[in-house]
């Protein structure tokens, strides 16, 4: 069977930035086996499947549970496909709704907030100001400045979480790295769990994020109520048509 494929940069502004995710529009679902091993061929951190407006993501070893890239790239595929259409909304296997905008030359991302909560974290060899939780697998490390969040050389990491260092940022208002264990590209979720965090300590709804990882992506965040609005552009690299 042929279906649609696109490699999508989210939140990324021109090639080769930002984090990779693979999008396939498939007629009906496959066993989970299947999608896994599409995964693990085509080797990405993250391949979103869409049947109609359900989503799922992958990355090359497991299924992902909540993947903000991978949403991104999937709103950038549908609207990119329909000019008329100005949003995207997908559905989870828990029944949440995730919506993808059109917004100037980009998208707005909406998630749902993930407040973690204060509490002591095992050591990953870093001087950390705060450290918190949240029971969805994320632990925050929130460290004194941009500096110490770049210099991190990450050891050991919890297994199983997602690990977020972050920081005050000099020429964004927060900055941070994401590690899941190996460090990730830009991260939708981890600004999901952070956002709360950080509108509540700047004392505002809206700031701006840096993700500074090699390939480094920039986010806009807005909380909005239960939701956490993440803005950032696509760019398509590949697109055609593979065999499942």
């Amino acid at each position: 069977m042929k279906v649609p494929y696109a490699h999508i940069l989210a939140f990324a502004d021109r090639p080769f930035r930002g984090n990779p995710a693979a999008v396939i529009a498939l007629p009906e679902w496959r066993d989970d086996a299947t999608l896994q091993a599409i995964a693990a061929e085509l080797s990405l951190p993250a391949t979103t499947f869409l049947v109609g407006a359900e989503i799922r993501w992958f990355s090359p070893i497991r299924e992902i549970g909540l993947c903000g890239h991978g949403t991104l790239a999937a709103g950038h595929f549908v609207l990119a496909g329909d000019p008329a259409r100005e949003s995207a909304t997908f559905n989870t296997r828990d029944a949440r709704a995730l919506t993808v905008t059109r917004t100037g030359d980009g998208y707005a991302l909406a998630l749902p907030a993930l407040p973690p909560s204060p509490e002591a974290l095992p050591d990953i060899g870093v001087l950390a100001v705060e450290t918190l939780r949240h029971a969805g697998g994320y632990h925050v490390y929130v460290l004194r400045d941009e500096a110490a969040v770049r210099a991190f050389t990450p050891g050991a990491l919890p297994a199983g979480a997602q690990t977020t260092v972050t920081a005050p940022g000099t020429e964004t208002d927060v900055v941070s790295r994401v590690f899941s264990p190996y460090e990730d590209a830009v991260t939708g979720s981890a600004h999901a769990v952070i956002a709360p965090y950080w509108a509540a300590r700047l004392g505002r709804d809206r700031f701006t994020a840096f993700q500074a990882s090699a390939r480094g992506g920039r986010i806009d965040c807005r909380l909005d109520g239960d939701r956490v609005i993440l803005t950032g552009g696509c760019v398509t690299v590949i697109e055609g048509t593979i065999f499942v």
